[in-house]
């Protein structure tokens, strides 16, 4: 995946938002205007958010997710997207910090981005 496919990807979630708060190198993606993935516009990696259990085992299965640089490195994982991992897996991550921002939100804000 490329930075335009993962663009597309967190904008066809469900209340998603882009900007760029740390300045114009570093592309942020929020829901409910929480951060669930940043990317630098010149790498070839992504941080997400990732529940702590889960970003250890995926740090010792996969030489390509790292501690989030610059994050809270419990919580956040760096994600190489150099072809080594599918487009699926990335998915998978990308979908799964989503979610964890999403279900982080409050009950009523949840279902307005839901459309409920």
């Amino acid at each position: 995946m490329n930075i335009e496919d993962i663009r597309d990807y967190c904008l066809a979630k469900h209340g998603v938002t882009e900007g760029f708060p740390f300045g114009e190198e570093t592309l942020v993606f929020k829901v409910g205007e929480k951060v669930f993935l940043l990317t630098g516009l010149g790498n070839n990696s992504f941080n997400v958010k990732c529940d702590p259990e889960r970003a250890i085992e995926l740090r010792e299965q996969f030489n390509e997710v790292q501690p989030g640089y610059h994050m809270n490195k419990k919580h956040w994982n760096t994600v190489c997207t150099d072809g080594s991992l599918t487009a699926k897996q990335l998915k998978e991550m990308i979908d799964h910090s989503y979610d964890l921002v999403l279900n982080g939100l409050p009950k009523k804000l949840r279902e307005e981005i839901a459309g409920k």
